[in-house]
């Protein structure tokens, strides 16, 4: 994977807590909007071996990375489309979970979409690492009448330093998972 210039490859640490809140079947049908590298729709076709990833980004290099990725892991179950999200989604079956990890500028929209597209026991996460988005996701979220919750992460990593290793923190990133109807966690 490139590091791209804004660094925003998904990290480890939050790919995997944000793969276990959208709480992903064998079969399940993920949605993965704003994809990246692939780093996060590409896992979530490994644990769904029996279901599918459809995927969108707006990047062509972005695009280009997520299919030399999707190659070399050999996964079969994922689809990736060049465009801007929601442009081409509506083609898209009903998700069980949908990912957004960029909006383009169209995250009210896409919250909009994802929730009337989702049964209800399906999940919406977002990942967000500015107040201003984190705030529109939640203040969009209020006004749908969803339930969610955010969890914030920010992980450190063990670095070199003369002789011994020093930690040097990630950013924080802000996990947001909201599902279309109010019930309690599982």
């Amino acid at each position: 994977q490139r590091q791209p210039d804004r660094g925003l490859i998904t990290k480890r640490e939050v790919r995997a807590l944000t793969l276990a809140r959208l709480q992903l079947r064998a079969d399940s049908i993920v949605w993965d909007i704003g994809a990246g590298s692939g780093a996060l729709g590409l896992e979530a076709a490994r644990l769904c071996h029996q279901g599918f990833v459809h995927a969108i980004e707006k990047n062509p290099e972005d695009v280009a990375i997520a299919r030399e990725n999707r190659h070399r892991l050999a996964i079969t179950n994922y689809r990736l489309i060049q465009a801007r999200a929601p442009q081409g989604l509506a083609e898209w079956p009903d998700p069980d979970a949908v990912f957004i990890g960029g909006s383009g500028g169209q995250l009210v929209a896409l919250i909009q979409l994802a929730l009337s597209r989702l049964p209800a026991e399906g999940w919406l996460v977002m990942n967000f690492v500015t107040f201003e988005n984190l705030h529109l996701a939640m203040t969009t979220l209020k006004t749908l009448q969803a339930r969610w919750d955010v969890t914030q992460i920010q992980a450190a990593r063990s670095q070199p330093l003369l002789a011994g290793h020093r930690l040097v923190p990630e950013n924080p990133v802000w996990i947001l998972a909201a599902t279309p109807v109010d019930r309690h966690d599982t």
